[in-house]
């Protein structure tokens, strides 16, 4: 978990990848190029130990000296790494992770829970020096919530750490990198570093974190990207624009051809599929399939849901639809993945 634009309201393994079952897409023009590939996506960037604190009455300042009862503090993984891993290995996708993390407990907890998931840790290195990302999530009773964030090893995650694991670009279908903004050692060399990944023969996802960067620091690596959704705060924050639709066609001046949209919370998403079709789709929210606990790590979830469909050939409108059901999903469990479904029951929830 890292402090990210807005929530979306949408309501060491090294064999656990050859052992877990293909997923099985339908038929697209892809499917001859892909199937010699035995991971579905490489999800490289943010990798973090989370503490959950709740409830905390955010609408009042906790005061200094304080005493405040809560529930049992809850330790467990955020981070894109981790987020839309697991959101992707729930919905049957064959995933590797690869992030740095410090020698510390906290690298451990993050080892141990992608065992846990058959998440391929193989490209999860340990940074000699600095310590395992960290948030302490403080989230009060209607699912809100504050951070405090502590970035972590993965602000040295550079090129030479994607040239490192270009092999692992070469078995993937996608990788997909994040947090733009919350990555400052990659983020200068972003443009080279996806060029480079791209030529393995991987489509690239990208997503973004904090304040999601400067429009100038991204636009260059945009023409390698094909699948690129921000949220509404980054997005804006990028571009300086308000308009939805101005914002798509902004990324597109930058060169992004493939599918381009913003996570408007609960209004839902805007999709547009190529720079060759101007229609936009919107995408709107699935109601949650029970109450909302938390609204973290719903816009990962999303991401997890819409590669997913992507992934299996759905059109862009049914994969959206099922982005919009993963994240529905998310929001009933108290952390970025408790309230998670398998592939199946997210479908029956997208399709209504």
């Amino acid at each position: 978990m890292v402090p990210r634009g807005g929530p979306v309201h949408c309501g060491h393994l090294g064999t656990a990848i050859a052992a877990t079952p293909a997923l099985a897409p339908d038929a697209s023009p892809t499917m001859s190029r892909d199937a010699a590939r035995d991971i579905d996506c490489t999800i490289c960037g943010t990798c973090v130990a989370d503490m959950l604190v709740r409830p905390v009455p955010l609408g009042a300042a906790v005061g200094g000296g304080r005493l405040f009862h809560v529930e049992p503090i809850e330790a467990t993984t955020g981070g894109i790494v981790c987020n839309t891993g697991i959101a992707m290995r729930r919905l049957g996708v064959r995933v590797a992770a690869a992030s740095l993390v410090g020698d510390d407990v906290w690298g451990r907890l993050i080892r141990d829970r992608l065992a846990v998931e058959a998440i391929d840790a193989t490209a999860l290195e340990t940074h000699p020096s600095l310590a395992t990302s960290t948030t302490a999530a403080l989230i009060d009773p209607s699912g809100e919530r504050s951070f405090a964030h502590h970035v972590g090893a993965p602000a040295a995650l550079d090129a030479g750490f994607l040239a490192r694991h270009g092999g692992l670009c070469a078995r993937s279908r996608y990788l997909l990198v994040g947090y733009v903004g919350l990555l400052p050692a990659l983020e200068a060399d972003l443009a080279a570093a996806l060029a480079a990944a791209r030529e393995t023969g991987c489509r690239i996802a990208l997503e973004t974190g904090g304040s999601g960067g400067l429009l100038d620091q991204v636009a260059p690596a945009l023409r390698h990207v094909d699948c690129y959704v921000p949220s509404f705060d980054e997005a804006s924050h990028q571009t300086g624009l308000d308009d939805p639709r101005a914002i798509v066609d902004r990324y597109r001046e930058a060169g992004c051809a493939g599918v381009v949209g913003v996570k408007l919370g609960t209004r839902g998403v805007i999709l547009s599929e190529s720079a060759t079709s101007p229609a936009l789709l919107g995408i709107p929210c699935v109601p949650a399939p029970g109450p909302v606990a938390d609204t973290t790590g719903a816009g990962d979830a999303f991401l997890a849901g819409l590669i997913t469909g992507l992934l299996r050939g759905m059109p862009l409108d049914e994969a959206g639809r099922l982005g919009a059901a993963t994240a529905a999903c998310c929001v009933t469990g108290v952390g970025a993945t408790a309230g998670l479904r398998s592939y199946d029951e997210t479908l029956r929830l997208a399709r209504g």
